[in-house]
């Protein structure tokens, strides 16, 4: 996945320069990303309405390819969030830039998502009707744990990526429908499908359905998660980055620096002034 930013020299640089030139940058293509092509990056996306974070991933490089763009996140999707969750808009671009995988959706037009077969696991054993008995269920998702390892384990793992990830949770919901949609994580922030309920949606299929439709509804999704978690919105709006990162990532946030991250980016993004295209 190809992602140009400040600091870069590359004949991809160059590249990009000359399709911004053609768009009517003032730039020279020296294949050197220094401030001027920032900016000009910076006015492409706010032109064509996408997050102006002068940071060239494969949404504007799409972009400029002529690519539909319908389906990506917008600036006014993040100065949107930022409103409802009363932070700055900083603070969402933040997020956006740290805590999403860069894009929602695969080359197919499906959503991105990663199957996580433990977590198969323990949704198989969840009692959902009073026709269920919970040692037959138990009983079952050791069955398949020995039958389908790769699709039901107490462990984690068995990752493949990609495409590839659609096709393991289309074996798995031959075994569970809902249990398998679940235990996905899905969209550009990769919440796990079984939070729907706590999310506010009606059932499995509507949160998955909304997945499908753009990256606006992958942010909402995020925006809900944290409205749902009164310390993580607490902390977001004081900024203290390290529980942000905590209560998002898990203890072990430290290891990716996901704190320094956050706080880097948001004072970047704090610097410029963000206004609605």
């Amino acid at each position: 996945m190809t992602i140009l930013r400040h600091g870069d020299r590359s004949q991809a640089v160059h590249d990009l320069q000359r399709k911004l030139i053609d768009r009517g940058a003032k730039l020279i293509a020296d294949g050197a990303f220094g401030d001027a092509t920032e900016a000009a990056v910076r006015a492409y996306q706010a032109k064509v309405g996408l997050v102006s974070d002068g940071i060239a991933g494969p949404k504007t490089l799409a972009g400029l390819q002529g690519q539909d763009t319908g389906k990506l996140l917008k600036h006014a999707d993040l100065l949107q969030a930022s409103l409802r969750l009363g932070v700055p808009v900083a603070a969402v671009y933040a997020l956006n830039e740290v805590e999403s995988k860069g894009r929602g959706f695969l080359d197919n037009g499906k959503p991105v998502i990663l199957y996580e077969r433990h977590v198969m696991y323990d949704r198989l054993q969840l009692v959902r009707s009073p026709a269920d008995d919970q040692e037959q269920l138990q009983q079952r998702a050791l069955l398949l744990a020995k039958q389908a390892p790769a699709l039901v384990n107490p462990k984690a793992g068995g990752y493949i990526g990609g495409t590839a990830e659609h096709q393991r949770l289309a074996q798995a919901r031959q075994l569970h429908e809902a249990a398998a949609l679940e235990s996905a994580s899905w969209g550009a922030f990769q919440v796990m499908g079984y939070h729907w309920q706590r999310l506010g949606y009606a059932s499995i299929h509507d949160f998955v359905a909304a997945m499908n439709r753009s990256e606006a509804e992958h942010l909402e999704v995020f925006v809900r998660y944290i409205e749902a978690d009164t310390n993580l919105l607490k902390a977001l709006k004081a900024q203290k980055w390290a529980t942000v990162a905590k209560l998002y990532n898990g203890p072990d946030y430290q290891r990716n620096l996901y704190d320094v991250k956050l706080e880097r980016a948001f004072e970047r993004h704090q610097d410029r002034a963000l206004v609605a295209a």
